[in-house]
């Protein structure tokens, strides 16, 4: 065998070691870090905030808000009443799902 071929299997050796070793600690943190990772979900999938109550929410979130775009509009309010309503069922849609998956 010559001598670079007894570095080179050396050196495949080191890198397996250093490899093996860095795998050994990421299962040992893994290991460490599994009630956490328990303890976080059990408390983030808890049921919160239902859908009928989300709804609700919802609903008068998205009535101010349409109020405050209305007062914003001014005079142009009138004729912009079919995207205000379009705006209106958008908006407590993705209000009210997102309120009942985040809450």
């Amino acid at each position: 065998m010559a001598v670079s071929d007894l570095e080179d299997s050396n050196q495949a050796l080191r890198m397996l070691l250093i490899i093996g070793g860095l795998l050994a600690l990421l299962a040992l943190a893994g290991f460490m870090m599994w009630p956490l990772a328990v303890e976080f979900a059990a408390t983030q999938l808890t049921p919160g905030l239902g859908m009928r109550s989300a709804a609700v929410i919802s609903f008068f979130v998205t009535v101010l808000t349409m109020v405050i775009f209305a007062f914003a509009a001014g005079d142009g309010f009138i004729g912009e009443i079919q995207f205000m309503l379009a705006g209106f069922f958008s908006f407590f849609v993705v209000i009210w799902l997102m309120l009942a998956w985040i809450f």
